[in-house]
């Protein structure tokens, strides 16, 4: 089954739910006393003046909501680029922070290295360290970058 008798097919189920519906609200009406129907009867003119106003206000060829076979919301159409930046925001501000986080763990270890060669060197050594062959050649070695 192709994606344009799908769709027609969906179309079609929803204009016999729409009217179904539309005859069972009808019939139901009927049974209500006057004043009731004549507030249904304001409300609902209320609700087509506003959506009428919201399909003026709004351009049409924007944006298409629809939902996909799955069943999830898809929304297509033209985004103005600073809804695009917008979108972009969180992720460069994620990318930001993990950079930070990295160079702060970094210094932070390089510090508590250099904070614990500085106690090694400035300890007192025994005299049996100087006669350690392993030491003699640590002192006679180049000192590391």
């Amino acid at each position: 089954m192709n994606t344009t008798s799908r769709n027609s097919e969906d179309s079609g189920i929803e204009a016999r739910l729409a009217a179904r519906l539309a005859g069972t609200l009808t019939q139901a009406t009927q049974n209500l006393p006057h004043d009731v129907s004549e507030r249904l009867r304001v409300a609902r003119q209320q609700a087509l003046a506003r959506a009428r106003e919201v399909r003026l206000a709004v351009p049409a060829a924007t944006t298409v909501a629809g939902v996909s076979a799955a069943g999830a919301l898809t929304v297509s159409g033209f985004w103005p680029r600073w809804q695009r930046a917008a979108s972009l925001l969180p992720l460069v501000l994620l990318l930001f922070g993990l950079i930070a986080i990295d160079q702060w763990m970094t210094r932070e270890q390089v510090l508590t290295a250099a904070e614990i060669d500085a106690q090694l060197l400035s300890d007192d050594l025994p005299p049996a360290a100087y006669t350690d062959p392993g030491f003699a050649e640590y002192l006679r070695g180049s000192p590391p970058p």
